[in-house]
């Protein structure tokens, strides 16, 4: 088993996602070899909550030109955690 706090890398905090905190809905970052069960294991052992679902999304790369120069910026995965009725996760409390 992987330790929780390298399948979580940061949340992710966007004018859409601290929408979905009111329907108990969260946004990490995550390691791209994580899996579905590691995320929802990482979030219950760190945060002491029980999670429901757990939504998982590749994002690609997008091309970034500085003048002449162009390049990709690095893919990432993305997830949206859902927790039970009731519970919200303290570090986005305000």
């Amino acid at each position: 088993m992987r330790n929780p706090h390298e399948v979580l890398v940061k949340p992710i905090v966007t004018e859409k996602s601290s929408g979905m905190m009111a329907e108990g809905k969260y946004t990490f970052k995550v390691d791209k070899t994580a899996n579905k069960i590691e995320i929802k294991h990482a979030v219950e052992s760190i945060f002491k909550v029980d999670v429901t679902d757990v939504k998982t999304m590749n994002m690609p790369g997008k091309l970034k030109r500085q003048g002449k120069t162009q390049g990709m910026t690095s893919e990432w995965k993305k997830a949206i955690v859902t927790l039970k009725s009731g519970q919200t996760l303290p570090i986005f409390d305000e």
